[in-house]
Order: C-alpha cells, then structure tokens, then sequence
C-alpha cells in the first residue's frame, strides 16, 4: 500500500495555489532539502551549504523574505527545524507553520502575498 503523505499533498495544494493566486510580483519556490540521502551525497550537499530545516515555501517580495513551514494536523516541528526558524526569524525573515491547507492559505494573505479576488 502506498504511503499517504498528507503534509507533500498539502504543499503541492499550496505551490499550485501560489501559481494561480499570487500577486504578479511575488517569487515563490521550495527548498528541497528533505528526504533520503546517502551518506555520501549528504556529506557533499552539506559541504556545498545545504542547510537542514528550511521551510516548506519560500516567498520574496518587495525586498522582504517570508518563509512558510507546511505540517500535517498531527505534525509537529522537529528540533533543527525550530532552531533553523530561529536563524531566519534573527536574519529578519517573517516565519510561520500552518497546520492545514486553510491556515496556510490565509497566512499567505496575511503578509500580503496573495491577489485579491474580490477585486476581480
């Protein structure tokens, strides 16, 4: 049976939602720095500055960096993740998790990064 992965499906909604939905002047991308790696490569990607616990979606957008870490309801940040989030947040990054699809919609209109469709 394959394995449910409701936190990749979550940012899959996310990322294609930014594609739709973005105002026209926001850059938006994921940093894949998950999943399995050989010793080997990991040892070469953390040479080259591969950094572990990086969020989900990064955003810029007038100058500004937001960062957006996607968790299952039940997920819940590990340890290199909450100390990653503090680095950025002391770099001036804006940084938040979402638990659902919805809370993260709407903290992406929060900081102003979405078009408004009632204008429309």
């Amino acid at each position: 049976m394959k394995r449910d992965r409701p936190e990749q499906q979550m940012q899959r909604a996310v990322v294609e939602h930014l594609a739709w939905f973005a105002r026209p002047d926001v850059f938006s991308f994921h940093y894949p720095a998950g999943g399995w790696r050989s010793k080997i490569e990991a040892k070469i990607l953390k040479a080259i500055g591969t950094v572990a616990g990086i969020p989900d979606v990064i955003c810029i957008f007038k100058g500004r960096v937001f960062a957006l870490e996607l968790k299952s309801e039940r997920g819940r940040l590990t340890e290199v993740q909450r100390a990653t989030q503090g680095r950025l947040r002391a770099a001036g990054v804006t940084v938040a998790t979402a638990y659902n699809f919805d809370d993260a919609i709407a903290q992406l209109a929060t900081w102003g990064l979405l078009r408004d469709r009632r204008a429309a």
